[in-house]
């Protein structure tokens, strides 16, 4: 295999793609606008993507850099007000930027914005993640923002390289994309060093890469490498090839394709392999589902269980807990993440699905526990 197909395959074998844009390249610095040339061949990549059947996420910065110049705000650091004013006038500018460009080619454009919250607390994460999911399930392309009109400095993420890979791992992709104004992590700052030494390939972030990292030097732009490699901390972790790749050349998504020089960090694990491991291992159940005969038999043929077949439930959880799950003679089969809580799980059981409406009062998952939530343990 060349070295370019070596390069390009992880891009080239993903099914699932986060794309992060940095500010630097979605606003022009000398007018405080929307770069559109650069954006509407970006929006013509992410179009090619979908047409080969990849479901594609955007993790958009720029707000406040297109939303401080409308409202006169100087050049400089901006106190945590005049950020979070100037992101509430640049929102809209920056959705209707998205919208544009995407619907040229018949995408569907949703804006989502987040906050640190939203990804570290678990039942704001299985909501955020259950719409993500949703979204992508309908064909649209989420534009994903940090929610810099209602987070504060304690509680905010400060960068989008960690929100989008926080977003790679919530919804578990198989690559996430950071477009930077650089081409890959360096031996040290390239702008700095002329002898500095290019890494295409990142098998293990050791505590010599991390002091790779440099600072940013956009004006606009909050990332530099080191929030890179700490999102390539989280990625990996979560199964997710990363990539750090030059994002102002036109067409930067296909010029990685073409086998453009980029960095990618490689993760031992796939995303599934990850996510189950942590279902089956790591949480500490807070219940138990006891299930009929037939009910097991689904499970094993790879289906997600459904409330018709389960017939007892024990244990207090809420939403989202992670439950173990026995089959009539009480052996432990499975484990999963149930997604009603105790309560309502007991109004439920046994009833076909078409009747949680009218059993809660409201209209919640068909599943009690979705097999992309489910480990089977025996």
């Amino acid at each position: 295999m060349s070295e370019q197909k070596q390069t390009a395959s992880p891009l080239l074998d993903a099914r699932r793609i986060v794309v992060k844009v940095g500010s630097a390249l979605l606003v022009e610095p000398a007018t405080g606008e929307v770069n559109r040339a650069w954006l509407e061949t970006l929006a013509a990549d992410i179009a090619r993507l979908r047409a080969r059947g990849c479901e594609v996420l955007v993790v958009s910065s720029g707000a406040i850099a297109l939303g401080r110049r409308a409202v006169g705000l100087p050049v400089g650091r901006l106190k945590l007000e005049e950020s979070q004013a100037a992101a509430a006038v640049g929102q809209i500018r920056l959705a209707h930027a998205w919208k544009e460009v995407l619907e040229t080619h018949g995408l569907q454009v949703a804006q989502i914005l987040l906050t640190l919250g939203d990804t570290e607390e678990r039942r704001r994460y299985l909501n955020a993640r259950s719409t993500l999911r949703t979204l992508l399930k309908l064909g649209a392309v989420p534009v994903i923002n940090e929610n810099d009109t209602v987070a504060t400095a304690e509680i905010r993420y400060g960068d989008n390289d960690r929100l989008a890979a926080r977003v790679a791992q919530m919804i578990s992709a198989d690559c996430l994309i950071l477009l930077s104004d650089v081409d890959g992590l360096y031996t040290a700052d390239p702008r700095l060093r002329p002898d500095a030494r290019f890494i295409p390939e990142i098998r293990s972030i050791t505590p010599e890469i991390e002091k790779m990292a440099g600072r940013s030097v956009s004006d606009v732009g909050s990332g530099g490498m080191a929030t890179k490699i700490a999102a390539a901390k989280i990625a990996i972790a979560a199964g997710c090839h990363m990539c750090v790749a030059l994002g102002r050349e036109l067409h930067p998504i296909r010029r990685i394709e073409d086998g453009a020089r980029c960095s990618w960090f490689f993760p031992t694990v796939n995303p599934t392999t990850v996510r189950k491991q942590w279902i089956a291992g790591t949480l500490k159940p807070a219940g138990e589902l006891v299930l009929d005969a037939g009910a097991v038999r689904a499970l094993r043929s790879g289906k997600s269980l459904l409330p018709a077949g389960v017939v007892a439930v024990l244990g207090t959880f809420e939403r989202g807990d992670a439950v173990i799950v026995r089959d009539p003679d009480g052996r432990e089969i499975a484990r999963g993440l149930c997604a009603y809580s105790s309560g309502d799980a007991s109004k439920i059981i046994g009833r076909k699905s078409h009747e949680i409406e009218a059993l809660l009062g409201y209209r919640g998952r068909d599943e009690l526990i979705h097999r992309d939530d489910l480990v089977l343990t025996s």
